[in-house]
């Protein structure tokens, strides 16, 4: 990882050192992606099996899984595995169920009440990661949402192993929150065929679901096209960005730098720190756990477009932070809710020493598919309300008309829109009459 100096930095080179590895790719994955996502339209189940065993090494049998993998997952899945599982899926329940919009109504004058109500879109895509590395959690993470807010619908694409059949774990995760239309399908091609449909994929209302730069990138662009399928979020590569204090434990720094930068090549790690011998602490800790890992690889790749950044204060750190907009954000600081306010751009806030993102990403209730590249500054994370609409409703009675239609007569007329006022006007006539 490469470390600086804030205030040695000019404008430029600031912007240079906060930038995501994907901006330089973009042009070329967007290229790609659209190639992907054309084929998909043009070809539908034969252009998907094709991609499939371009991208995925194998050609599946049958792109929906069937009830015999179902039951063959489920007797795979070890019984520490299912019971974590269950365990996560109740506290995500507990949390997501909490925050449940509510519906409200207001007499906004006598006779006129306004009124907003909730709907669950009808038809949804879930899309759950298993190249490199399984995700089951993100099953979890996606359906217990979308069953909560009533969708009927509910579609989860997943990547085919080697063998042509589905990761086992995420199979049993789905099954758990009541999903059994699963297919075998990865990266930007699973997205173009819940987006648009295919013989066997049903087309989707709204797809959800993180991914690699391809996965944003397709759902990016679907959500631009006719017909257009609408999107949760950019949501991936991942990133984090820790500001610690002097008295934070360099190895857990160094140990939560570590559980994002391998995600994958393409994420992306920050510290941020007002003190230079952690910083230094924290850099000789990465290189000893680098060692330990197994996808040391991946990592190594990820550190290579990471940053150590010394700041003169914590005020400093905040604002980069704040402009930055990491998808993960530790505060491992000796007062961390004391600093809470002064968070404004966040997908999802981790306070003090023993909080590590990777409890968030698995079980402590609250969604990990959450806003990447700068877009926490205007989207949140996924919810129940990310699943539903919210209609407005009025009802207006006699008196109502009469005690508000004059009003919107007048600025009918401001805005020169005459058959807007003709249309309360002739209301207003015939109570008169």
């Amino acid at each position: 990882m490469r470390q600086v100096t804030w205030k040695a930095l000019g404008a430029r080179e600031r912007a240079a050192v906060l930038r995501r590895p994907t901006q330089a790719t973009a042009p070329q994955v967007r290229a790609a992606v659209q190639r992907i996502v054309a084929q998909v339209r043009a070809g539908g189940d034969e252009a998907l099996l094709a991609l499939c065993e371009q991208f995925d090494g194998v050609r599946p049998q049958t792109l929906q899984v069937g009830e015999d993998e179902f039951a063959a997952a489920s007797a795979a899945v070890p019984a520490a595995l299912r019971e974590a599982i269950d365990a996560a899926a109740q506290r995500i329940e507990i949390f997501h169920a909490a925050g449940l919009a509510q519906p409200y109504s207001i007499a906004t004058a006598d006779g006129v009440r306004c009124e907003r109500v909730h709907r669950p879109i009808r038809g949804v895509g879930l899309y759950v990661p298993a190249g490199s590395a399984p995700l089951p959690s993100t099953a979890l993470m996606l359906a217990i949402p979308a069953r909560l807010a009533g969708c009927p619908d509910v579609v989860l694409c997943t990547p085919p192993r080697r063998d042509g059949t589905a990761d086992p774990a995420v199979l049993f995760a789905a099954l758990r929150c009541g999903v059994r239309r699963v297919f075998k399908l990865g990266g930007a091609q699973a997205i173009a065929a819940m987006a648009f449909g295919t013989d066997s994929v049903p087309r989707c209302d709204k797809l959800f679901g993180p991914g690699n730069s391809y996965v944003t990138e397709a759902k990016r662009q679907v959500s631009m096209s006719d017909p257009c399928a609408g999107i949760d979020m950019p949501a991936g590569p991942s990133e984090v960005m820790v500001i610690a204090d002097a008295g934070a434990n360099p190895t857990f720094v160094a140990a939560d730098l570590l559980s994002q930068a391998e995600h994958g090549a393409d994420s992306q790690v920050v510290l941020i720190s007002t003190d230079a011998s952690l910083m230094a602490a924290v850099a000789t800790q990465i290189e000893l756990q680098l060692a330990r890992l197994p996808r040391e690889d991946i990592a190594r790749r990820a550190l290579a477009a990471s940053t150590l950044i010394l700041v003169d204060t914590l005020d400093e750190a905040f604002a980069i932070s704040n402009d930055y907009a990491p998808e993960h954000l530790i505060l491992a600081l000796r007062e961390p809710r004391h600093w809470l306010e002064s968070v404004t751009s966040a997908g999802s806030v981790f306070l003090g020493d023993w909080a590590p993102e990777a409890l968030g990403d698995y079980c402590s209730g609250t969604n990990h598919v959450l806003p990447t590249g700068g877009a926490a500054r205007w989207c949140s994370g996924l919810s129940v309300a990310s699943f539903q609409t919210a209609i407005t409703v009025q009802e207006v009675r006699r008196e109502g008309l009469a005690a508000i239609g004059p009003c919107a007569v007048e600025l009918a007329r401001a805005e020169g829109l005459d058959a807007h006022r003709s249309a309360v006007a002739l209301r207003l006539e015939a109570l008169e009459a």
